[in-house]
């Protein structure tokens, strides 16, 4: 009877795969493995979270490349209009492209990522592991009077004055600057929660492998022991039916 249960165990690992297959196979077993898995599931999910904050990152540092061109053509027009040999009706289209790029920028401010706001200069906090630790991913602004001052700013020479394309180019070259600093930002939030979310890569595979330590069946050892079990289930069958076969034999014998 022994055999034919542990026979039947065997079988129910082979066929499974898995080494626990109730908990009275291995309640602390089954118990560790519980909790691994629910900790291999949390770092899952957290590190969508920080896929997720990488893929906000990217998304407002393609927004700021487009900003980069816009700034630099921007610098070009208000350099153009301060040129003496150039007409009015030349400095008006000048103007009129410079004003359009700020509009552009103006634009990319209000800008969202999922419904949540890209450049309103506002940290946010991302989970960064199954305790629900957080990384602050520092917020980047483009409505700020750094950049608000560009849509006020006019290259037309009024006369021979360009004090207004001076003033432009300077607000320009601010805005370029600022402009460099938050991006560096967004590459060190894109550096950060790239370690993390290889760090929780990383955690899931060991803890993986410590599951599956636990969990899975070795299938050479199991095979071993499932034809260890079905000789003896074989071997006891066939004593029983010989000894179920004695009696007859002495009746026999006395007849």
């Amino acid at each position: 009877m022994q055999s034919e249960q542990q026979l039947s165990q065997s079988l129910e690992r082979l066929s499974s795969g898995s080494k626990i297959n109730s908990p009275a196979d291995d309640s602390a077993g089954l118990a560790v493995s519980m909790g691994l898995t629910a900790q291999m599931g949390n770092n899952t999910a957290a590190n969508n979270n920080v896929s997720d904050a990488i893929s906000f990152n990217q998304t407002q540092d393609g927004y700021l490349q487009q900003v980069s061109t816009a700034l630099d053509r921007m610098s070009e027009l208000a350099v153009q209009a301060q040129d003496v040999t150039k007409s009015t009706s030349d400095r008006d289209l000048y103007n009129q492209e410079f004003n359009t790029l700020a509009s552009y920028i103006g634009n990319v401010s209000t800008q969202e990522f999922n419904g949540v706001s890209l450049f309103d200069g506002s940290n946010l906090n991302v989970t960064i592991d199954s305790s629900a630790d957080t990384f602050t991913m520092s917020g980047v602004a483009l409505n700020g009077l750094t950049f608000s001052n560009l849509i006020n700013d006019s290259i037309e020479t009024v006369g021979n004055s360009s004090t207004g394309a001076v003033k432009a180019l300077t607000d320009v070259n601010t805005a370029i600057s600022q402009l460099a600093s938050d991006r560096a930002t967004i590459g060190t939030n894109i550096e950060t929660l790239t370690d993390y979310s290889n760090q929780l890569s990383t955690l899931n595979n060991n803890l993986s492998a410590a599951n599956s330590q636990i969990m899975d069946v070795d299938v050479a050892q199991e095979s071993t022991n499932y034809a260890k079990y079905n000789i003896l289930v074989q071997t006891g069958t066939a004593m029983l039916a010989q000894a179920n076969a004695m009696p007859q034999s002495v009746l026999k014998l006395l007849s």
